[in-house]
């Protein structure tokens, strides 16, 4: 049984659907999810990456019309502000603890950081022009912003104390490094998307260890849970990974829609679950994997999703999306 309703609220377009559950394989309770979807106000902005600040609020990059964007989940209200430097190519973004927004400039070969109370941009070169496309920020628990950069090869950092630049070409030559997280001890993890591989990186050092895959995986985007454990999305061949760094040992599951499912954004929520995204179905679907039954449930998302390219956890327990090619940020919170 479903309940579909839509209005209009102040910039953004407002559509919520509550949706049933449908499980697949394992044991264990069901659950059910509402998810909200909001329209973008620039039709083609191509939201990119979402991410959640301290205040509650949802962000997002306009990856085609140069903007980030502010979502008030409570009014619907969607603020814009436009990058300074034109076709900066805004991809990956992530807040701070005081509010501002980072953000990777994907096709200007520079991070990013604004202040949504001055609207003022500053910017960070790359110190090696081979480093020509930013791809994902996270920040570790000291405050270092971590990121990727995607065909440049590189895995790098910035302090925001000093504003020091640091890169480290990643071992295997154009194995693009892709999604980027960081596990409880604050070792940075990321995949390497034209491998079947993942990395992490020292924080002291920056010596790099790469992890080996199955063969034919590539891993596109990553999750860590809170035993520290690497889950990917095995974009190339349809299946949910599991990677145990203390031993090397790697597990895999089946995505729901099979070999061509193009698994792509992923997330973990702070009950447990791996939270991952369809792109090769028609529509996009969500998927919720429980790790201690092995057992799924699959969502559409109601706009057909455009791609999620990227989803972030929100401390609430909901699951942000941009839902790239139907210019629509979504959320998923869960009802048991």
């Amino acid at each position: 049984m479903s309940c579909n309703t839509r209005v209009l609220v102040a910039a953004g377009a407002l559509f919520v659907t509550m949706l049933p559950s449908a499980p697949t394989g394992g044991q264990g309770a069901q659950v059910q999810v509402t998810i909200t979807e909001w329209k973008v106000p620039t039709e083609n902005s191509r939201p990119h990456d979402p991410a959640v600040a301290p205040d509650g609020s949802a962000w997002y990059t306009g990856q085609r019309a140069n903007t980030l964007g502010r979502l008030d989940p409570v009014t619907g209200a969607i603020k814009e502000y436009p990058l300074p430097t034109p076709n900066a190519g805004p991809h990956g973004l992530v807040a701070d603890k005081a509010g501002r927004i980072w953000y990777t400039g994907n096709a200007a070969a520079h991070i990013g950081r604004l202040d949504p109370s001055t609207s003022k941009v500053v910017e960070y070169k790359m110190p090696d022009p081979r480093a020509r496309d930013p791809h994902t920020p996270i920040f570790d628990q000291k405050g270092i912003l971590w990121f990727t950069v995607q065909a440049g090869n590189f895995v790098g950092r910035i302090d925001p104390a000093s504003g020091e630049v640091k890169l480290k070409e990643a071992p295997t030559p154009n194995s693009r490094p892709y999604g980027i997280v960081v596990n409880s001890q604050g070792l940075p993890f990321f995949d390497l998307f034209n491998t079947n591989k993942i990395g992490s990186i020292d924080p002291g050092t920056m010596e790099i260890t790469e992890y080996l895959l199955p063969e034919g995986a590539r891993p596109r985007r990553i999750a860590v849970t809170r035993d520290d454990i690497i889950w990917y999305t095995d974009y190339a061949r349809g299946f949910l990974g599991r990677l145990d760094p203390k031993t090397g040992v790697v597990k895999e599951y089946a995505a729901p829609a099979g070999p061509a499912s193009r698994p792509y954004g992923i997330a973990d929520t702070p009950d447990g679950a791996i939270w991952y995204s369809e792109s090769g179905v028609e529509p996009n679907t969500i998927v919720r994997f429980d790790p201690t039954t092995a057992r799924t449930q699959v969502w559409p998302i109601p706009s057909g999703g455009g791609v999620v390219r990227h989803m972030v956890s929100a401390p609430d327990g909901a699951l942000w999306l941009a839902c790239s090619g139907v210019d629509r940020i979504a959320r998923v919170t869960v009802k048991r």
